[in-house]
This record gives structure tokens, sequence and C-alpha cells, in this order.
């Protein structure tokens, strides 16, 4: 990003981010803000590495976007899942469903 753009984040989603901390998890209202803070950060500088990369081939930002955001392996899922379920933080029934499919394609998988 260049020293023009600000890197400020709107203050509706400082909201969001304030409101997700009052929920109960096992992290710390500073953690998940802090953490929440760092992503949109990393996401603001990746959109705009995206935007300048198509310029210099042979990566594409799909390319860049893919390597830098690599999708959680079904180990890490299950890991979240079952701290969803330490600390009770299933908010639906269906994500509770999805957390129980998640952790039955884990251990499938299992030897």
């Amino acid at each position: 990003m260049t020293s023009q753009e600000p890197i400020t984040p709107p203050p509706e989603l400082v909201q969001q981010w304030l409101a997700l901390a009052n929920q109960p998890s096992s992290s710390t209202p500073a953690t998940v803000v802090a953490t929440a803070a760092a992503r949109w950060g990393a996401d603001q500088e990746l959109e705009a590495c995206c935007k300048w990369l198509p310029k210099l081939p042979p990566w594409s930002a799909d390319d860049l976007r893919r390597h830098r955001r690599p999708e959680p392996t079904l180990k890490e899922q299950a890991r979240d899942a079952l701290g969803r379920f330490f600390s009770n933080a299933h908010t639906h029934a269906s994500q509770m469903t999805q957390d129980f499919d998640l952790l039955r394609r884990a251990v499938e998988q299992l030897q």
C-alpha cells in the first residue's frame, strides 16, 4: 500500500470486533480484537499486492491469494470445532451439526 492509502479500519468494523470480543470464548477480549485487527490489516495489504501483482508474470493475483491465505487443514478445522464444543461457543444448532460432521470426517481420516 502507498502512504496515501489509509490503513485505519472503519468505526463500524471496530464496533463489530468489540462485539465479537464480548462473546464467550477461550480467548481474552484483547486477543480477539487484536487478532481481528491484524487479519484486517493483512487483508488490506494482500489486496494491494493483488492489484499490483498481475503486472509481473508468471504469478497471478489468485496464485498469491491462495498461497497467502491457504484453507485450514481438516486437522486444524477439527481442533477449532473441539474448542467450540469445550467452550460451549455454539450459537446455532446448525453450527453444532456442521462441527459434528467436520469431526466425523476428521475421524474417518484416521487409520
